[in-house]
């Protein structure tokens, strides 16, 4: 089993920057990819951010040059850095961690809201 707890939502005006961070526990040993997937009222999730264990990274398009992802140094911890937000990005952020044990199981955390709005 792996939780993952999210911080570091909250309401940020257009331009500004926020990070999220998302801790990951339990089965910590066996967890593989990370990432942050964002939902908006009557859209679709959108795939953010992926980072693999060894550090590769996959950003949208949508996001690419103003989103970054990173883990720490133990990778229990997956980082959003998120500058020049706009409106468009406010949705409820979602981390995911994959966790490798024979078959992969997919754990999400709560979401946190990030609203862009002057």
């Amino acid at each position: 089993q792996v939780q993952l707890v999210e911080s570091g939502g909250g309401l940020v005006q257009p331009g500004g920057s926020l990070r999220l961070s998302c801790a990951a526990s339990g089965s910590i040993f066996s967890i593989g990819s990370m990432g942050w997937y964002r939902q908006a009222p009557g859209k679709l999730r959108e795939l953010v951010a992926h980072i693999t264990r060894a550090g590769g990274t996959t950003i949208a398009d949508s996001v690419k040059g103003r989103f970054t992802i990173s883990r720490d140094n133990g990778k229990n911890l997956v980082y959003l850095q998120m500058n020049s937000l706009k409106p468009e990005d406010t949705a409820v952020y979602y981390c995911y961690a994959d966790r490798l044990s024979g078959v992969v199981q997919t754990y999400w955390g709560q979401g946190t809201q990030v609203t862009v709005s002057s």
